[in-house]
């Protein structure tokens, strides 16, 4: 495989870029700069305005919002392969979140303005963009979904299942197992609910079999996680 190939795979591995063909990919890798985040710093503010998207390559990033409160309100937390930022250069809104580095964090930045050009010059791309913003939409209904119609027990199995087709695809294995980097008091803010009740909701998941703890890996029996994540009515 050549270089031009092996950068075209590279761009296509993350989803807002899937549908580009490998000239736009090019000429995205020509746009993008490479940056690095130490631990904790404050990437942008909501009420920011957008001025660029960010394509994680290694790390973490977490989007929050402050309430009037004062309390953070964890929203999601963002890894390798993962796209952020994309939502205000597209509408022109400002930000909607705080996104700050977890851990050491490094990725490329692609200014509004260069990319907003190579949409403009390649309508293939800017199909491609809004089939990523529609699967985007859909995944933040099943979310409020999860949030709204679930108990803790189907939240929290959905929330395992949604992790592992994000490195598996949606076809998944009879058993696979996850190393979460997240603690339980992050799971907690993503699911809804407080960190001892994410404990005792690990520990029925556990009890059930669907999932095995064993130093830092997470052993995911997928049918009993889906027999929890939905289940039957009758």
């Amino acid at each position: 495989m050549n270089e031009i190939n092996k950068s075209a795979a590279f761009w296509r591995s993350f989803p807002i870029f899937e549908g580009f063909n490998k000239e736009t990919l090019v000429e995205i890798a020509g746009i993008a700069t490479w940056r690095k985040w130490s631990p904790g710093t404050v990437i942008f503010q909501r009420g920011d305005e957008g001025t660029y998207l960010i394509v994680l390559v290694t790390g973490r990033i977490k989007l929050s919002l402050i309430t009037p409160q004062g309390k953070e309100l964890s929203l999601r937390q963002l890894e390798a392969g993962s796209i952020l930022g994309e939502m205000a250069i597209l509408d022109g809104q400002p930000r909607s979140a705080d996104a700050t580095a977890v851990v050491a964090t490094e990725g490329y930045v692609i200014s509004k303005r260069d990319f907003i050009d190579i949409l403009t010059r390649n309508p293939t791309a800017a199909q491609a963009i809004i089939h990523y913003l529609c699967t985007k939409l859909r995944e933040t209904t099943e979310q409020l979904e999860t949030i709204a119609l679930y108990d803790l027990d189907a939240r929290v199995a959905r929330f395992f299942l949604a992790t592992l087709r994000n490195i598996h695809g949606e076809e998944l294995p009879d058993s696979a197992n996850l190393q979460l980097s997240l603690s339980q008091t992050e799971i907690a803010s993503i699911v809804g609910a407080s960190r001892p009740k994410i404990n005792r909701s690990i520990l029925a998941l556990e009890e059930a079999g669907a999932i095995r703890r064993n130093d830092g890996i997470i052993h995911c029996h997928i049918g009993r996680l889906y027999g929890i994540a939905e289940p039957d009515d009758d």
